[in-house]
C-alpha cells in the first residue's frame, strides 16, 4: 500500500507511543500493542452502507486524522506503513478464516515480517482474537502466551498454517493462511465481498474492538463484552445510547 500522505510521527501521536521505534522484537511488540490500545477494529461506516475505500491516504486520514479505527485491511495496512517507514521487511498474506462453519473465502489480510532474521506473522486486524505481539512462525505446536490469550500455531493436511486460540479450554480456529506473497490489489475483491455481500458478517453485524493492558472491550450488537484479567462481564443498552457507548468505551466520536 502506498500513502505518500503518511507522516510517521503523526501516526506515533495517534498512538500515544513515546519514543524511537525500534526494529528488534520488543520494539514492534510495543507499536503493536500501542496500536492496539488505542485504534479500535470496527465496521461502522460498513454498518452505514459506505464503500470502504483502500486507497493508503484515505485509511491514514482515517485512523490517524479523523481518529477512527477499522477492519484488517484499513488496520494492518497502516501498520505495513510503519514496518516500511522504519525499515522493517514484510509482505502481505491472504487468510481463510475459520472461526464460522462452513467454507470461507480468504478475505482475511495479515502480514509476515521478518524480524532480527527471522519471520514472523503480525496480525492487529482480527477482532477481539488479534495477536498482541509478533508470532514467529518457526514456533508450531507451542503453546504462546499474549497477556491473558493463549494460541498455537499448526501446520495443515496441506502444509498451510493454522492459528489457534484458548477459548474455555478447548482450541478454537481462526485462520489458515501459506506464505505466498500477496499485492495490496488483490485484496480489493476481498474488501468489496466485506463491506457489501449480505453474506459477509461485516454485513450481517456491528463490532467494535479495543484492546487493553488487562484484556479488552467488544461490542456486538447492542452489548459490550469487557474481559479484564480474563474474567468477562456483559452490559446491554439501548439503540439510541450507542453513540455514548461508542465515545465512552472505544473513543469513538462519530
Amino acid at each position: 500500500m502506498e500513502a505518500p500522505g503518511f507522516n510517521l510521527q503523526h501516526y506515533l501521536d495517534r498512538i500515544a507511543f513515546s519514543g524511537t521505534p525500534e526494529i528488534t522484537i520488543s520494539g514492534i511488540t510495543k507499536l503493536m500493542q500501542s496500536q492496539l490500545f488505542t485504534v479500535p477494529f470496527e465496521n461502522l461506516d460498513v454498518q452505514a452502507g459506505k464503500v470502504i475505500s483502500l486507497n493508503g491516504d484515505a485509511i491514514v486520514d482515517q485512523i490517524v486524522h479523523k481518529k477512527r479505527g477499522g477492519y484488517c485491511y484499513q488496520i494492518n495496512g497502516l501498520f505495513s506503513l510503519v514496518l516500511q517507514e522504519i525499515g522493517v521487511p514484510h509482505y502481505y498474506v491472504a487468510a481463510r478464516p475459520m472461526v464460522n462453519p462452513g467454507q470461507n473465502p480468504k478475505t482475511h489480510l495479515a502480514i509476515i515480517a521478518s524480524i532480527e532474521g527471522d519471520n514472523y506473522l503480525i496480525d492487529l486486524g482480527f477482532g477481539g482474537n488479534s495477536i498482541r505481539k509478533p508470532f514467529k512462525l518457526s514456533q508450531i505446536g507451542i503453546e504462546t502466551q499474549h497477556d491473558f490469550d493463549t494460541f498455537i500455531l499448526e501446520k495443515t493436511e496441506g502444509n498451510e498454517f493454522l492459528l489457534k486460540v484458548l477459548i474455555a479450554k478447548e482450541w478454537s480456529d481462526l485462520y489458515s493462511f501459506d506464505l505466498v506473497q500477496q499485492q495490496w490489489i488483490d485484496f480489493k475483491p476481498a474488501n468489496h465481498y466485506n463491506y457489501s455481500h449480505p453474506d459477509s458478517f461485516f454485513v450481517q453485524n456491528r463490532i467494535v474492538v479495543l484492546q487493553n493492558e488487562s484484556g479488552k472491550k467488544i461490542l456486538i450488537k447492542n452489548a459490550v463484552k469487557s474481559v479484564v484479567n480474563g474474567v468477562s462481564s456483559i452490559t446491554s443498552f439501548e439503540e439510541n445510547e450507542v453513540n455514548t457507548v461508542l465515545e465512552t468505551e472505544f473513543s469513538l466520536k462519530l
